[in-house]
């Protein structure tokens, strides 16, 4: 027991006896009043108050237990069991997904990849991974990190065309750890681009990240860090270099530094090295070259791995399998969308050819006749949603008063009315703006159809209307209209009029 506390139950006693005895003295006087009046009553008197007496003092004693009770420590929650469980099923996940694509070939790469992430769960090293701008010495801090030379110190800018990664061991760590130097950022060219792409890359896959600086932080490294550190990376700042700074100018950017990156990298985080200093010169015209300074960011890696080292791993494989997964969805999507738009194009020009065959008398029916419930079945059933066809008819119904009461349906004919015109001989025009017409409010209601069902069956915070009219603003494009009223010529006018002439020989 601390010495604070036991002194405040020292006083909590003497004033506890203190009440006690006064509380005593009190009933003893308020017990020979009432029994000079009355015994009886007086008897009674004292029985409730032994009774109360007793509860009070049970009372006292239980809260006394537990104000004198250690405070037992609530365990901390055990993440890292349940971080491997939840890549593991992300990525269950992911291979059924990966199922669902129908181009082999794409589907043959992604599960191979998801069988590598399922390897990576056995996997005995830490994958760390040094990034930053191709002068900021990289390649220095592996060489120092490894007490060996895997590259020419000092190299000038754009040295280093690959991912380069060497393994070795730290003490107290019961993996191994693999460290990549990669292609330097920023640097000019199509080549300087293409490293960049690839030092992105090994970034994003990397359990922790070592970001080399050499001189104050720079925007377009702070956009890096910050775009690292919003997909969950787990970084370390390295200031290389120091040897080049007074201590005082030192101390300065390393004040800057945090300040700037507060919301992203932790104080601890930003260690200060010199991964290869320059030589100094003696009184006796020779050179020395001094030991690499790297200790702060050794034992700041080494305690980083040895505290978050499992989650990371997690972390990163969780990241991957998201990453695959959404590449598969994408994948599915446009396979989707490419037989989606099939299934448009084929009942627009059904429709087309069943209402220039047979005149509808108003404009509302055929507004109505736009949307065939059938294209709806058809739509649902390729997006994974098996829709009876009297839902069909309703949500066709739907879009179709959505149509006319947007003014689609009038605006359509009188666009048509125009393009027409000089396409089509006078006898036929009519028909023909009617089939062209209804052709191209089935594309927009087939087009709105495939949003929502690409949506997992909902039309958005705007609902069916924004989705209407965003599509007919997409179709009524002229060069789209051209296209169009062209494909309707060869389809619909051109059979319409041979029909009319072998019925009118």
């Amino acid at each position: 027991m601390t010495g604070s506390r036991l002194l405040t139950v020292v006083v909590g006693l003497i004033l506890f006896l203190g009440l006690v005895v006064w509380l005593i003295d009190s009933l003893y006087r308020l017990y020979i009043s009432v029994s000079f009046t009355s015994p009886l009553l007086g008897n009674l008197l004292l029985v409730v108050l032994l009774v109360l007496l007793a509860a009070l003092l049970i009372g006292i004693v239980y809260y006394a237990l537990l104000f004198l009770k250690p405070r037992s420590r609530r365990p901390p929650p055990q993440v890292s069991a349940q971080r491997p469980d939840a890549a593991r099923e992300s990525l269950e996940a992911v291979r059924q997904q990966v199922t669902q694509i129908q181009d082999e070939v794409a589907r043959q790469v992604l599960l191979e990849r998801s069988q590598q992430l399922e390897a990576s769960f056995s996997r005995r090293a830490f994958r760390v991974i040094v990034f930053g701008i191709g002068s900021a010495g990289k390649t220095s801090i592996v060489n120092a990190i490894l007490g060996r030379m895997v590259g020419a110190i000092g190299a000038p800018m754009g040295t280093t065309t690959i991912g380069q990664t060497y393994q070795f061991r730290f003490k107290g760590l019961d993996r191994d750890i693999e460290i990549t130097d990669t292609p330097g950022i920023l640097e000019a060219g199509i080549v300087g681009t293409d490293r960049e792409q690839q030092a992105r890359q090994l970034a994003a896959e990397a359990d922790l990240l070592l970001f080399v600086l050499d001189n104050d932080l720079r925007k377009s490294e702070f956009e890096a860090l910050r775009s690292l550190s919003e997909i969950g990376k787990r970084l370390i700042v390295v200031f290389n270099k120091t040897d080049l700074y007074p201590e005082s100018d030192l101390d300065a950017i390393l004040q800057r530094l945090s300040n700037r990156l507060q919301n992203l990298v932790s104080p601890e985080d930003i260690v200060a090295i010199a991964a290869n200093p320059s030589p100094i010169p003696l009184e006796t015209g020779e050179w020395v070259h001094p030991d690499a300074d790297i200790v702060p960011l050794l034992r700041r890696l080494v305690t980083v791995l040895r505290a978050e080292g499992e989650d990371l791993i997690a972390d990163n494989l969780l990241l991957q399998a998201q990453r695959l997964g959404e590449e598969a969805r994408q994948l599915i999507d446009a396979e989707r969308l490419r037989q989606a738009e099939k299934v448009v194009d084929r009942f627009q020009w059904i429709g087309a050819g069943v209402v220039s065959a047979m005149p509808l008398p108003g404009i509302d029916l055929l507004a109505a006749a736009a949307v065939n419930a059938q294209m709806v079945v058809e739509l649902g059933r390729v997006y994974g949603c098996e829709l009876n066809l009297e839902r069909g008819k309703d949500l066709a119904l739907s879009l179709a008063k959505t149509l006319v009461s947007l003014g689609i349906v009038r605006g359509a004919t009188e666009l048509f009315s125009i393009a027409l015109q000089t396409n089509v001989a006078t006898f036929l025009i009519g028909r023909a703006i009617q089939g062209v017409t209804a052709a191209y409010l089935i594309r927009i209601a087939g087009k709105s159809f495939i949003e929502y069902f690409r949506r997992d069956q909902d039309w958005g915070d705007g609902g069916m209307t924004q989705v209407v009219q965003e599509q007919f603003r997409l179709n009524q494009r002229d060069e789209f209209i051209k296209g169009f009223v062209q494909q309707a010529i060869d389809r619909v006018v051109q059979p319409l009029s041979e029909r009319i002439q072998d019925t009118n020989p």
